[in-house]
């Protein structure tokens, strides 16, 4: 999982499920080859017995027999997250959206922050 900054996650893992355009798609070893849409939610790392629980915004997964890479402005690992930063964030968002007077580019920034707020939170409990 690779974002303008950094490589996010790097690892061997037995499966992913990503979050598609079309719901969750689950990635095994010997996948067709395929490029599709990452929305903003939780992916899910398996590898022998456990997770690892990431929240991403919207991105491309390009999906080969061997490998899964995903583009992303932003991602980080369920562990790394601050539940109450992200719902500060989440709220900032939904205040600005609703006070109108924003073009329509400002209105999909603040859509996809509120999508990734959302997911942080949701990967941050899934952790528990």
């Amino acid at each position: 999982i690779v974002t303008p900054e950094a490589v996010i996650y790097s690892e061997a893992v037995d499966m992913v499920t990503l979050p598609g355009s079309e719901g969750e798609t689950g990635i095994y070893p010997n996948h067709v080859p395929l490029l599709t849409k990452v929305q903003a939610g939780e992916l899910i790392a398996k590898k022998t017995g456990s997770e690892e629980i990431l929240a991403v915004s919207e991105g491309f997964a390009e999906i080969t027999g061997e490998h899964v890479s995903i583009l992303t402005d932003n991602a980080v690992n369920s562990t790394d997250i601050d539940e109450a930063t992200a719902e500060e964030a989440r709220s900032k968002a939904e205040k600005r959206l609703k006070e109108g007077d924003i073009s329509e580019e400002e209105a999909k920034i603040l859509n996809q922050a509120i999508l990734y707020s959302t997911a942080q939170i949701r990967a941050k409990r899934r952790r528990g």
